[in-house]
Order: structure tokens, then sequence, then C-alpha cells
């Protein structure tokens, strides 16, 4: 018993002359937060690649594991249906990207988006032509954002145009 008391003594000077920082549990909830985003990450990374890969894109030189960082990338097919959000989506505007799934991007434009723009980007996409361009989107609870919204077409290696895809930012 001496011995054990003499040991936890031992210890406790040791952990006392250590220059380390605890943290309370509460700081946990951090690491799942960060742990979801990382998941996240690697599952639209992966996604984004294997959509590319079946559809045979030819190589646009886009950095996907970047533009996950930094942006909302949305892709819909020749249509203009969505058919992948990234899930960072949420952080601009509310909705999940399982809730955009299947709808145009229009459902992001309401009363005080700006026609012009939106004609704008209606002919690009029609020209099958890429385009920067700002407008007023709305969130999900209804509040208006500023979006910068770079869109490309994407052609597979026969020419032919397989997708659209957009590189967004709340501005």
């Amino acid at each position: 018993m001496n011995d054990f008391k003499q040991y936890e003594e031992a210890i406790a000077r040791h952990h006392g002359t250590l220059n380390s920082k605890t943290t309370p549990v509460y700081c946990w909830d951090f690491n799942n937060i960060f742990r979801e985003e990382v998941k996240n990450f690697f599952l639209d990374y992966n996604k984004l690649n294997s959509i590319a890969s079946q559809s045979k894109w030819i190589d646009n030189g886009w950095n996907f594991e970047q533009s996950l960082k930094e942006e909302v990338i949305i892709l819909t097919d020749a249509k203009l249906r969505i058919v992948f959000a990234s899930h960072n989506i949420t952080a601009m505007n509310g909705y999940t990207a399982n809730e955009v799934l299947g709808n145009s991007p229009r459902m992001f434009q309401g009363e005080h988006t700006n026609a012009t723009t939106s004609t704008e980007i209606r002919n690009a996409v029609i020209e099958m032509k890429p385009f920067e361009k700002t407008l007023i989107n709305y969130k999900k609870n209804g509040e208006t954002y500023i979006c910068l919204i770079k869109g490309y077409p994407v052609f597979n290696k026969k020419g032919e145009l397989s997708h659209y895809i957009a590189f967004e930012k709340a501005a």
C-alpha cells in the first residue's frame, strides 16, 4: 500500500512539471464536428471523382480538393437537374445536399434575384459557355445572400455535353 502512495505522488509531481493543457469534456463536440466535416469532404471528393470517371469527362484541370474546402460545388445533369451538391451547402444556405437533389438551381432564386443576371446565366448555359456572375439567392429560411457563381459546361471525351458544374461562394 505504501508503494502505491509513493507511485501516485511521483505521478502527481511528474504531471505537475508538464507544460500541457487539459481540455474539458465538452470540447469533444468540436472533435465530432471536425470528424463529420472531414468525412463529408472525402464523401464529396470521392463522389465527384466517381461521377467524372463514370461520365468520362475530359480533363478540365479542376482541383476538387481545393474547391471543396473553399466553395460549394453544385453539379447538374444536362437537363439542369441537380445531381450533386457538396455537404458544405448547408453552411451557405441552410439546405442539405439531399434536399436540393432533383431540383433546378433556380430553387435558390426569388423576388430580389436580378432578372437580367438570371437571363445572362441562362444564355451562357444554352450556348454551353462558362460564366461568372454574382446574384442574390435565397436561403432555406427565406433570407437573402449574395452568391458568386462560376459555372462551366462539362463535356465527355466524345465532346458531348455531360453536366454543368458550378463553384459557388457567399460573397
